[in-house]
């Protein structure tokens, strides 16, 4: 199957959305998947001054940080929406690399306390994944009240969540195994 790089867009300290991150990581590796767990809390990176490729030393999480988004074959992202946007976290995690994204695809999770489930957010990273060269499948996964989806351990207490979850993750890898035949031949640059 494939590897996965999955991004947390949070660091708030009551963060909804990291009950919505470990939930598609199980969903994932139910299905044969290697995740990589990409929580910019963990990371702790500083806002963004050179990319790994401008460092002369970079330092070994960021090393282990590119290694995994350079092996992934595809960019999951679990976004919150704020102020429209996805947060300064997401944006900081993915911008300290370039070329390893090229090629892949990507497909986004939002979330939301609203009813909205963070759809603008959504369309914000879409422009961004496009960017750095791992355009977005045409869905999107949008999760509305995160705060009454799941319960308080991180546990889903909505189920039509589960019954929406597997066409999106079938589109995903039906992209990452036609990205991963068409870079087998060769890419355009």
């Amino acid at each position: 199957m494939a590897h996965i790089a999955l991004f947390v867009g949070s660091v708030r300290r009551d963060r909804q959305g990291i009950k919505v991150a470990r939930w598609m990581e199980e969903k994932l590796t139910t299905r044969g998947h290697t995740v990589y767990f990409i929580d910019p809390l963990e990371l702790n990176l500083p806002l963004l001054d050179r990319m790994y490729k401008e460092m002369e030393n970079p330092p070994s999480g960021l090393r282990d940080l590119q290694n995994k988004i350079k092996n992934a074959d595809g960019y999951l992202a679990v976004t919150p929406e704020y102020n429209h946007s996805t947060s300064a976290a997401m944006k900081n995690t993915l911008d300290y690399f370039l070329e390893e994204y090229f090629f892949k695809p990507s497909a986004i999770v939002s979330y939301s306390a609203g009813g909205f489930g963070g759809v603008n957010a959504a369309q914000h990273l879409r422009l961004i994944f496009a960017e750095l060269g791992a355009p977005s499948i045409s869905s999107s996964f949008a999760i509305s009240r995160v705060t009454e989806a799941f319960d308080d351990r991180g546990k889903l207490v909505q189920e039509q969540y589960n019954k929406r979850i597997p066409k999106f993750l079938d589109e995903f890898e039906w992209y990452i195994e036609a990205f991963k035949n068409q870079r087998l031949k060769g890419v355009p640059y």
